[in-house]
């Protein structure tokens, strides 16, 4: 009979877990001691103490911010991190990278001037006129120097009643007219022969520099003498009022146009004629619209010192004839007419300008 002998084998019993290191917090002193920072970060290098495992110390952040350092073989509960208040540079993203939630974006406000105020050009003058007739009714005003906003009516029906008035104004709106006709005509002429060839250039601007620094109205006299007393020298001095505003305008901005259209063109193999169709004239409108609102404006300027010279009709001639007589009524009728003029004249070049460049998009548009 066979004997079956089993073998129990038994696992050896644990060791005992060794008693903490008495000799850590010498070692995290030593450590300290030899500690090297980084200079941006503030991280504390590991230093190497004499028992072997390494021993690390809390390293100081930039904002003052204590992290906590790893547990070590000698160590097993590590080295509990400080407990701080988070604060401002933590906030935007101090040490350990944290970010705090961003407050609620705050509705941005419009840069932009805003929608355009509806007859919005009529608001400053029916303003000016209101504290007139305020101050005409309170009596701050002597009637004598500045009637009355209703005198100036009435002394209005009765001159367009009699025939004067109607008379003048065509007048003076023919010798206006034809004017800015000639002087639109040269400006935009001279303005492409200078801007588009450099031999216009040094012909042409010198010239026309040398034009504007000569006092418009001090040509009168020569040209007196040179074209007579008649109306030829009243065009002929309004065109240049008309003409050196536009010419300059115009000229600034066919030398503004982007080389790299020019390039473009030339790559293209575009015509001289359709370079100037497609290129040259939607780059220079800009300009040339604020060249044309100036000369506007110059020409009724010039028309009231012209028809006060040797004239026998117009408002300017009107509005002489009410100075020898002491009529400031009808002075301030002829003002207000050239005012008129050109507030409306001003107000359609405005209009094509914003038909004709509607493809901007501008702060007015």
């Amino acid at each position: 009979m066979t004997t079956r002998t089993t073998t129990t084998t038994t696992a050896p019993a644990p060791a005992p877990a060794p008693a903490p290191d008495t000799t850590d917090t010498e070692s995290a002193a030593t450590a300290t001691a030899g500690t090297k920072t980084a200079p941006e970060t503030g991280a504390a290098a590991p230093a190497t103490s004499g028992n072997g495992p390494e021993a690390t110390v809390p390293a100081t952040s930039g904002n003052g911010t204590e992290t906590a350092a790893p547990a070590t073989p000698g160590n097993e509960a590590g080295t509990a991190a400080a407990e701080t208040e988070p604060t401002a540079a933590q906030a935007v993203g101090g040490a350990g990278g944290r970010r705090s939630r961003r407050a609620p974006r705050a509705r941005r406000r419009g840069l932009a001037p805003g929608k355009r105020l509806p007859a919005s050009r009529l608001i400053g003058p029916a303003l000016f006129f209101a504290l007139w007739a305020v101050a005409s009714a309170a009596g701050q005003l002597d009637p004598g120097a500045i009637p009355a906003p209703w005198t100036v009516l009435k002394t209005t029906g009765h001159l367009w009643t009699d025939g004067t008035l109607p008379t003048d104004v065509l007048t003076s709106l023919e010798r206006a007219g034809y004017g800015f006709a000639f002087g639109l005509t040269a400006g935009v002429l001279l303005a492409l022969a200078s801007g588009l060839s450099r031999v216009g250039e040094a012909l042409i601007d010198g010239t026309v520099q040398l034009n504007r620094a000569i006092p418009t109205l001090g040509l009168i006299p020569l040209f007196i003498l040179w074209l007579g007393i008649g109306e030829t020298f009243k065009i002929a001095i309004i065109a240049i009022v008309v003409y050196i505003p536009i010419y300059l305008n115009l000229h600034s901005a066919l030398s503004g146009i982007d080389h790299r259209f020019v390039e473009l063109a030339e790559v293209q193999g575009l015509s001289r004629l359709r370079f100037i169709r497609e290129i040259v004239i939607p780059g220079a409108l800009p300009g040339f619209f604020v060249g044309l609102r100036l000369g506007v404006t110059g020409s009724w300027l010039s028309l009231v010192v012209l028809e006060q010279i040797n004239a026998t009709s117009g408002l300017g001639y009107m509005m002489f004839q009410a100075q020898n007589y002491g009529r400031t009524d009808i002075i301030l009728v002829g003002l207000l007419i050239y005012g008129v003029f050109g507030l409306v004249s001003d107000s359609a070049v405005r209009l094509v300008e914003r038909k004709v460049l509607s493809w901007r998009r501008t702060l007015s548009s």
